[in-house]
């Protein structure tokens, strides 16, 4: 009998979404590491940020993880970086999501080993963050990454935001990293047909947890430039507890107020198949609809 090949995923996020030369750096190891298969990458010129999407055995993953650090600290200056989305690090964000029979603790395990070996490996200072947070005030990256990397290293002098591993102020030009473990996250934009940023951020005030919208729902408004409009951007932590329909009906129902229309939506990455299909129930209102029911789900039976 054959032993069952067990899966973990890996979304890390980059500060590069401009330079062709150094994403494809970055994505070497990605598509060169054995027990390793890149799914997805995703750059973005107005956040300046590239998302890659991975799966594959977990110390294969470690081991395209750390190349690709190695790469980012090489090729990626923070002080000449600018963009849309908050970030503290070259390589900003890595989190693990478990997989089949994977289970979460050990992910956890996976993603502060690998923390650990970032921080030795590259003098980097890396946050634990999530299910593998050593403190429950990092459990969220907002309060991690808040003050950015230009307020990282006064932020750091402070006790409480003293690193999980690697040097107690950042590195010059990579920052630090936040590296966790988590559920699936959906990544979920929503651009508006308006140039305005303080309308995005009024929706943006009604719509996420924090202050007082939907649960499992983080968001904050972005500019996009070279579109000439603004772009709700969420994460939904948890699309079984709150459909990306709900969020989407929210932000249209809040925009309406200011006379402004949805110009579309868009998922970066990869997302869970259940995740769109709800939504296509509820806008179809199909009734007794099942996973079931769906051709190639059935077919990996």
């Amino acid at each position: 009998m054959s032993q069952l090949v067990r899966l973990v995923e890996c979304v890390p996020n980059f500060s590069e979404g401009r330079n062709i030369e150094t994403i494809q750096k970055i994505l070497v190891p990605f598509f060169m590491t054995t027990g390793v298969k890149l799914l997805d990458y995703s750059p973005d010129k107005d956040h300046n940020r590239t998302v890659v999407t991975i799966m594959g055995e977990p110390l294969s993953v470690k081991k395209a993880i750390l190349e690709a650090t190695g790469i980012a600290v090489q090729n990626i200056d923070l002080r000449n970086h600018r963009g849309a989305h908050p970030r503290m690090g070259a390589i900003d964000v890595v989190p693990f999501i478990p997989l089949q029979d994977y289970p979460m603790q050990e992910a956890i395990a996976l993603a502060r080993d690998t923390a650990q070996a970032m921080a030795e490996q590259y003098n980097l200072p890396v946050f634990l963050y999530e299910k593998a947070a050593a403190a429950p005030e990092r459990e969220n990256l907002a309060n991690i990454r808040k003050g950015e990397f230009e307020g990282l290293g006064t932020k750091m002098l402070q006790p409480e935001w003293k690193p999980d591993f690697g040097p107690e102020q950042p590195h010059p030009s990579a920052g630090a990293s936040a590296v966790g473990a988590r559920m699936p996250l959906i990544a979920f934009n929503i651009n508006l047909n308006t140039s305005n940023l303080d309308i995005a951020n009024q929706i943006v005030r009604c719509i996420r947890h924090i202050s007082g919208g939907l649960r499992y729902c983080k968001a904050m408004g972005v500019e996009l430039k070279e579109k000439g409009m603004v772009q709700v951007s969420i994460n939904m932590t948890d699309y079984t507890k709150t459909a990306l329909y709900r969020v989407f009906e929210m932000v249209k129902f809040e925009a309406r107020r200011y006379g402004v229309t949805i110009a579309g939506s868009e998922i970066i990455g990869l997302t869970p198949m259940e995740a769109l299909l709800d939504a296509a129930v509820y806008y179809m209102q199909i009734e007794n609809f099942s996973l079931k029911q769906v051709i190639e789900n059935r077919m990996l039976e």
